[in-house]
């Protein structure tokens, strides 16, 4: 079976779109990303479970329409989920988690049976940080995710493996989930644009309602913005019993890119909510980016919302260790038997153990807490169109740096959450934000971040689409993902 030259230079979109047109077959495509699966994962491990036999099966008996009689937005694209928050029927996935590797699903999530309605082939899953615990992917299970751009450095997570599939050019999109950064940390490390989207945008269900008491969401991680306004038209959408809800799309996401963007005002953060300074490197790219905006029309000016970043902390470790120790003690029940130190990592058992003591009082507090911050962005958001930050407070940091080998829970909180200062109140808001890939320098990607008012996606997704027409990204591409071709030289902007 032939494979395509090419086949990394297209979105998913444009996979979708020769498929549809017979100019390639979707076995031709798939065989084409399982090849680069085998030439590529040896060196970044990606990829940690693969579902050749069924996605080829999937590839020969293609529907490009769906029961609807409408054309099947992504028919014939190969497609990878994450090892984490998702089920597809039938399948081991482990959480990258030994105590979870026997798990076995009994049926599709609902974001998965949207994903087969779209026509994606599901060709495997993508390696996570253990339970989604960290901004880095190297679970004790699977081993370290490399960074194509420099594999010193880490590609980020928990979403770290789906961001450098794409960023290798295996897939054009990936899923992910995000419940403190985890699609735009990995996004914005590796060179790929990844929107987190409002509480309640993507489903959950059927058999949970919520992740992380609402901080977590489905997604996906992409080159093109268009590709993942695609994917949100694909997935969107309550279902019976849901627990959020959120402000209904006007239209399609996609077609949503094509409306002009009127003039908006932007303010721009440079500073963490507790207004101490950061690395100097994503300050300067924050601003870099604000330029950009200032030259394309828009109206930026420094201001950030007033929150109180201290409750707003120990809320996000209360939310994450009640739910740690509520998922060990749901497992330990699967298995029949308790979760005990040697099942886990480290840093799981001890936000096990810490969420063990917390009480149901602590828990309504921390939930109380991350409702007044989503009230301190609404109004903030009454006075401007969107809010321009760094992605995270440090350029890609060194493999490893946020190790959950590591004993001393105080010490990797402390340098986990410093290294999301931006990412994380988003979470806890429940409101939409995206990392765009604009700036590179010393050779590695250095991301921005926007966001917006809650079910503003579309307004994120124009804005992206906007700096994408301005100063395009498509090209720029590691050389692990080239095959061998020497990458495009790429601006540096230094040391500030």
């Amino acid at each position: 079976m032939s494979i395509l030259a090419d086949y990394d230079r297209h979105d998913a979109l444009g996979l979708a779109r020769l498929i549809r047109t017979g100019s390639v077959s979707a076995t031709e495509v798939l065989e084409s990303a399982i090849a680069r699966i085998a030439t590529h994962n040896p060196a970044l491990n990606a990829v940690v479970h693969t579902l050749y036999d069924s996605a080829r099966r999937d590839a020969l008996r293609l529907n490009l329409y769906g029961e609807d009689g409408r054309v099947r937005p992504f028919a014939g694209v190969p497609f990878l989920v994450k090892d984490s928050s998702i089920q597809v029927g039938g399948e081991q996935s482990s959480n990258g988690s030994r105590f979870w590797q026997s798990h076995v699903a009994v049926r599709d999530s609902t974001i998965t049976r949207r994903y087969r309605a779209a026509g994606l082939l599901l060709l495997g899953f993508t390696n996570t940080a253990e339970n989604g615990l960290a901004s880095e992917t190297a679970p004790a299970a699977h081993g370290p995710t490399l960074n194509p751009w420099n594999p010193a450095h880490s590609p980020g997570g928990s979403s770290g493996g789906a961001a450098v599939a794409v960023a290798a050019g295996i897939v054009p999109a990936a899923h992910a989930t995000d419940g403190g950064g985890s699609i735009r940390v990995p996004s914005a490390n590796t060179g790929l644009f990844g929107l987190k989207p409002s509480r309640g945008r993507t489903p959950f269900g059927p058999d949970i309602g919520e992740g992380w008491n609402g901080l977590s969401v489905h997604h996906v991680i992409t080159r093109s913005v268009r590709d993942s306004a695609a994917f949100l038209d694909a997935t969107h959408g309550a279902e019976p019993g849901d627990p959020y809800s959120v402000p209904a799309q006007a239209g399609s996401f996609l077609d949503a890119l094509d409306r002009p963007t009127r003039r908006l005002r932007i303010a721009l953060q440079t500073v963490g909510h507790d207004g101490k300074g950061v690395h100097p490197l994503p300050t300067v790219a924050a601003r870099n980016v604000a330029a950009l905006l200032n030259d394309l029309g828009h109206e930026v000016e420094e201001a950030r919302p007033d929150i109180d970043l201290s409750a707003l902390k120990q809320a996000t470790r209360i939310i994450v260790a009640s739910n740690t120790a509520n998922g060990l003690a749901a497992r330990g029940i699967a298995l029949g038997r308790p979760a005990t130190e040697t099942d886990v990592e480290p840093v799981t058992w001890a936000w096990g153990a810490e969420g063990r003591v917390y009480t149901g009082q602590d828990l309504a507090w921390a939930i109380t807490t991350i409702h007044r911050v989503s009230r301190a962005f609404g109004q903030f958001f009454e006075r401007y169109d969107l809010l321009l930050t760094p992605t995270l407070a440090d350029p890609p940091l060194p493999l490893r740096t946020i190790d959950m080998q590591s004993p001393d829970l105080d010490a990797y909180f402390e340098i986990l959450y410093n290294h999301t200062i931006f990412t994380s109140p988003y979470n806890c808001a429940g409101l939409p934000a995206a990392t765009v890939p604009l700036v590179w320098t010393d050779g590695l990607p250095i991301g921005v971040q926007i966001a917006g008012p809650l079910g503003a996606e579309g307004r994120l997704l124009r804005v992206a689409a906007e700096l994408e027409a301005a100063r395009p990204w498509a090209d720029r591409r590691p050389l692990i993902a080239d095959a061998g071709q020497a990458p495009r030289p790429l601006e540096s902007l230094g040391q500030p």
